[in-house]
């Protein structure tokens, strides 16, 4: 596990899939066509609170929706690749826009598509109802499912690494007295 944390701790930009990651990987249609997604508020804040850190999330996705592009606008991404065939190339290219390295990258995804970016990260998560063999290519599975608090987990384990997780807490718990 001190491995791990070394690696978290060190990390500048998080990238992060979108279906089976963000969200539960369910698809609802409108009557219009139109698609939606449900997004968890645990992540959502998680999200924010590794921002305020210093760690950019990044979203590379392969799909694109009206729902996706206005929670992310409202979570304050900067970041936003939709409709990406080829995550890797994005990848650097944004790495290289942060003059980062792949030793300062985390990435979560959950379907192969994900892999080869999985595969250069520093350190890789996937949520427990990814695909078998994402999972066994990852250094971390969460313990919460896509959709309901993955991303909270890992943006837990970021804010720990990089010790802001006590500051901003107790901001909550200053408050509450």
């Amino acid at each position: 596990m001190l491995n791990v944390q070394k690696k978290l701790t060190e990390i500048k930009l998080l990238f992060l899939d979108v279906d089976g990651v963000l969200t539960d990987g369910g698809i609802f249609y409108s009557e219009t066509g139109e698609s939606l997604k449900r997004f968890n508020t645990l992540d959502g804040q998680g999200l924010r609170y590794i921002m305020d850190s210093g760690v950019t999330p990044v979203v590379i996705s392969g799909r694109s929706s009206n729902a996706l592009k206005a929670r992310l606008n409202d979570l304050g991404f900067t970041e936003i690749f939709l409709n990406v065939h080829d995550k890797v190339k994005v990848a650097e290219e944004v790495m290289r826009r942060h003059g980062c390295e792949w030793t300062q990258v985390a990435a979560m995804g959950d379907d192969w598509p994900d892999l080869e970016m999985l595969k250069r990260a520093q350190i890789s998560f996937a949520p427990p109802n990814a695909h078998q063999e994402v999972k066994r290519r990852v250094n971390i599975v969460t313990q919460s499912f896509a959709g309901a608090g993955a991303v909270r987990e890992v943006c837990d384990m970021l804010l720990k690494a990089n010790q802001s997780y006590e500051q901003i807490l107790n901001r909550y718990l200053n408050d509450a007295n």
